[in-house]
């Protein structure tokens, strides 16, 4: 099975978990998953991750003991000799090659770090549902030519989805150029194909349903049947996607980042670039890179708790 089917395969598969508990739980769907989520484990401990993340990604920048950028102990540390300091009372997380507070760059790149994130699925987000809606409604009221539309564009996204997400996002960046802006756009085109085929594969199972032939048997013009009734009760997959895509956003902007494809200005706090620093100096000062790493993988791993949370708390085998 090649990496494309893969893919394909698990994300039609959200799709088709979300339709089924929708049907089989009508109007309830959402206050049952709700109960589900607070009674488990996993998504509570994913709630809590991120919202340490958010609230630090926010306030960050008042609470952070020193200026981010400021170097201010420089005469302390000697990269080049191996010398650095460590933790002490002034600096909790000790100081960087260049002498300034590691503990406030954590602090103040994690806003960096979540704008980065945040944005990137958004752009996937937006344009995939364009992509994804454009796709469905053409596959489920279009008829012939409908159908021949819903190929083609479903042939392009098969054919993104069998790229390496990585490889893909350097590939853009390289072409675009190193900038913040860069490691979004990048980010956000390689969520494209997983929203659109997400949405449309839920467009798809719900275009035979009741409603919607009862709608058609109306006369109710297609347009308004897509808009108003097929769209809205497609939502649930994406919805849950959006949180799991965060988590692969945050991973791949940090890994753009620490390629040298992220903000050109390495003065600026963000934990990707945090990171790619450090590693000149792993041998002697290996907590450098260890505390951007860790936030790096905290961070996602918030995201992917909450996400699967959801995942289970809407599927029906999952059910008691």
């Amino acid at each position: 099975m090649t990496i494309m089917t893969k893919k394909a395969d698990k994300v039609d598969r959200l799709a088709e978990l979300m339709q089924s508990s929708e049907a089989t739980t009508g109007a309830s769907l959402w206050r049952e998953a709700a109960r589900r989520l607070r009674s488990s484990k996993m998504a509570i401990i994913g709630a809590a991750v991120i919202a340490v993340f958010v609230v630090l990604a926010i306030i960050g920048p008042w609470i952070a003991p020193h200026t981010p950028t400021a170097q201010t102990w420089r005469g302390e540390v000697f990269a080049n000799q191996g010398k650095f300091v460590g933790m002490r009372a002034e600096n909790w997380f000790g100081l960087d090659h260049l002498g300034r507070d590691m503990f406030s760059r954590m602090l103040v790149g994690a806003r960096q770090t979540l704008l980065v994130g945040v944005v990137s699925m958004l752009i996937g987000l937006i344009a995939g549902a364009l992509v994804g809606i454009v796709s469905g409604a053409a596959a489920t009221l279009g008829g012939k030519a409908g159908q021949r539309l819903d190929t083609v564009i479903m042939r392009i996204t098969d054919i993104m989805l069998s790229l390496p997400s990585l490889l893909l996002a350097v590939s853009i960046a390289a072409v675009m150029g190193q900038s913040l802006t860069t490691v979004m756009i990048a980010v956000g085109v390689v969520q494209i194909p997983v929203f659109a085929r997400l949405l449309r594969g839920s467009m798809l199972a719900q275009g035979g349903a009741d409603y919607v032939l009862a709608a058609k048997a109306l006369g109710v013009r297609k347009k308004r049947i897509v808009l108003t009734q097929i769209l809205p009760n497609s939502l649930s997959p994406v919805i849950v996607q959006a949180t799991l895509s965060l988590a692969t956003a945050i991973i791949e902007a940090a890994a753009l980042s620490y390629l040298g494809l992220g903000n050109p200005d390495p003065a600026i706090p963000e934990w990707g670039v945090m990171l790619s620093q450090a590693q000149r100096f792993f041998d002697n000062e290996p907590m450098m890179a260890v505390y951007p790493a860790v936030g790096i993988i905290i961070t996602a791993l918030g995201f992917t708790l909450l996400g699967e949370a959801m995942r289970e708390a809407l599927d029906p085998k999952l059910r008691g």
